[in-house]
């Protein structure tokens, strides 16, 4: 029982913290609606329908797992503030393990990203996304994987490093190349399969995180759905035993 308290109690303060920055809630959604709105109908008037659906309906599932991985990952940097306002040690020192620690962080920083998806899944009933009760609540699993994935790997960059500069610098040689060349903003299935975009979307684990997102909302799918959530299962349990491993060292 203290093993769960101390990870509820960590996630509360978690929680707390995100809702009380009512600036980052709206920052947090002005980015995706850019992406949306103005990327998503500005290059609709100039490219075709993507296998029935306009451009902009097409990378929505991306933008939506686009928004997960951003505020996934950058959730890191809160433990090195942590570090330096001495709270970290507060709670590395308490009668809890380390894992309770890290998964008490790892699911404050999932529910903060979980709390944007939802503005983002109402938003998609605004631009006739398809999104019967069944989509919505088999995207929010999928979409939930993803971010306990991509925050474990925050976690991860944040306990080895010291300095937000640095984690934004180390964070974003990883944040850009897997959202690029994850096929949120083109069709995969256009690609030459000996070409080497092909080669490296296919071994970017998000590419399995869009593609579950996008045939969970529209139907359209590049891998066989049990690829996808295989291999974004896989890859959230590696991240995690990296970050309690993390955490452990620090």
């Amino acid at each position: 029982m203290s093993e769960i308290e101390g990870i509820y109690a960590i996630w509360l303060r978690e929680a707390k913290i995100y809702m009380r920055e009512k600036e980052r809630v709206i920052s947090s959604i002005v980015s995706p609606l850019l992406w949306i709105f103005a990327f998503g109908a500005g290059m609709g008037s100039t490219v075709l329908p993507v296998r029935g659906y306009s451009y902009q309906v097409f990378i929505y599932p991306g933008v939506v797992v686009m928004t997960v991985l951003f505020a996934s990952l950058f959730y890191g940097v809160y433990i090195i503030w942590d570090r330096k306002l001495d709270f970290l040690k507060e709670v590395l020192v308490a009668p809890v393990s380390r894992a309770s620690v890290f998964a008490g962080k790892m699911l404050g920083g999932a529910s903060d990203a979980m709390i944007q998806v939802v503005f983002l899944l109402i938003i998609g009933l605004f631009i006739n996304v398809p999104l019967p009760p069944t989509v919505i609540i088999s995207a929010f699993l999928m979409l939930l994987l993803i971010s306990i994935a991509m925050v474990s790997i925050g976690l991860v960059i944040g306990a080895n490093l010291k300095s937000p500069e640095g984690f934004t610098l180390v964070i974003n040689f990883v944040m850009w190349p897997m959202f690029f060349f994850s096929g949120a903003l083109f069709p995969l299935s256009n690609l030459p399969q000996s070409d080497w975009l092909s080669i490296v979307t296919r071994l970017n684990p998000l590419s399995y995180g869009v593609d579950a997102v996008r045939g969970i909302i529209l139907g359209i799918h590049d891998f066989p759905i049990y690829l996808d959530a295989a291999a974004m299962l896989l890859f959230a349990l590696v991240a995690i035993i990296a970050g309690v491993l993390s955490f452990r060292r620090m």
